[in-house]
């Protein structure tokens, strides 16, 4: 038998976080097992990334920052891959490893992942030697072919940061299989046979290890929401199963992006030096205050009400000791790209809960910025 856990992407994120919490799990006994990872585009260095994992099949993961006031500066040695495949190379190998072996399947494809191409057709059903370009298509085509080899549904867990990702992903997919004139059956077993789960994952994984590897902080968390008949990878003290992921979201959005955020909008508007990165805003007294005084009386009140107090300042604290990591130089200029967009994301969800719980807290700073957005 191959491996059951089948996973899309060689990003260091997964290196750093799925692929560790497994390798650890396992260690204990904990996991469904190791994992075939398939490299889905023709970037070079997720190339190098598949020989040196076919080479040596372990690769380091240095833990640096802080956690509970203890400064880490740890290696983890990760060894939960022992399969590497290339899926333009490889097509039919990674086609009988799903259709035969897969139990759960993990993604990050990055941002342009779930993007449907007009080159792929209907065409590639019959095709095995062929790969799909995009990643949904190539999920068609695979759950096409085990489907017809018989097999049970399987559990998908994508990791990307997409809203809502498994039903997302679940629905993109779908629609390719409708619009090739996919039977009915199949049509059946892809929207309510497989089990699409959403998933929220949180950790700063901030340089890669050439050419397999990477640099993580220590804090970690993969929020995983419920679904009946769900196949997990693995047992691990940073995976939440949930019956409410949306109070993940909702903390992660309103303290640590907005957090960041903020300190762009200071370092834009207050034209402060290129160089300044996170660490250096959290040591300068007058910024660290306008930060600390924009979560206490412009966001806080928001998680109050919604009843989330209590968590939301545990995971301020986290979130702080994120902030002051002194191993990462994590550069204001490098998050305020795509600044404007990323205020009205992170932002207006705050004025807009807090006028919708009727809230009198003004919130005069988020509103200012958002009034200067374009």
């Amino acid at each position: 038998m191959g491996n059951p856990i089948l996973q899309f992407g060689t990003s260091r994120f997964l290196q750093a976080h799925a692929d560790l919490f497994i390798s650890e799990a396992l260690d204990a006994g904990r996991a469904l097992g190791h994992v075939t990872v398939v490299q889905t585009t023709s970037n070079p260095e997720s190339l190098a990334r598949i020989e040196a994992l076919r080479a040596r099949q372990a690769y380091e993961v240095r833990i640096q920052g802080i956690r509970h006031e203890t400064v880490i500066d740890a290696t983890a040695h990760c060894r939960a891959i022992d399969e590497a495949l290339n899926a333009n190379a490889d097509w039919p190998v990674v086609t009988e490893r799903f259709a035969r072996d897969a139990r759960v399947v993990i993604s990050n494809t990055g941002d342009s992942g779930y993007a449907c191409l007009a080159d792929d057709t209907a065409d590639l059903l019959a095709d095995g030697a062929r790969a799909p370009r995009g990643f949904a298509a190539k999920l068609a085509v695979l759950l096409h072919a085990r489907f017809r080899a018989g097999a049970e549904p399987l559990t998908l867990l994508p990791c990307e940061l997409v809203s809502s990702n498994g039903d997302t992903l679940r629905d993109i997919v779908a629609g390719i299989a409708r619009a090739w004139g996919c039977d009915p059956a199949f049509m059946r077993y892809v929207e309510h046979g497989c089990i699409w789960v959403n998933s929220l994952v949180d950790r700063i994984v901030s340089e890669p290890i050439r050419p397999v590897g990477a640099y993580a902080e220590p804090y970690a968390l993969w929020a995983i929401q419920r679904r009946a008949g769900m196949v997990l990878p693995c047992e691990h003290e940073a995976i939440v199963v949930t019956d409410d992921l949306q109070r993940y979201e909702r903390l992660k959005l309103l303290l640590l992006n907005l957090g960041h955020t903020w300190l762009a909008e200071r370092w834009q508007v207050d034209g402060r030096d290129a160089d300044e990165n996170v660490l250096h805003a959290m040591r300068d007294p007058v910024l660290r205050a306008s930060l600390e005084s924009l979560w206490r009386d412009e966001v806080l009140p928001v998680l109050d009400a919604l009843g989330q107090g209590e968590q939301a300042r545990a995971y301020l604290q986290d979130v702080r000791e994120r902030f002051e990591n002194p191993f990462l130089d994590h550069r204001l200029a490098d998050i305020s790209r795509n600044h404007e967009q990323k205020k009205r994301r992170r932002f207006k969800p705050a004025v807009d809960m807090a006028r919708e719980l009727g809230l009198q807290i003004g919130q005069p700073r988020l509103s200012q910025a958002l009034a200067q957005c374009a």
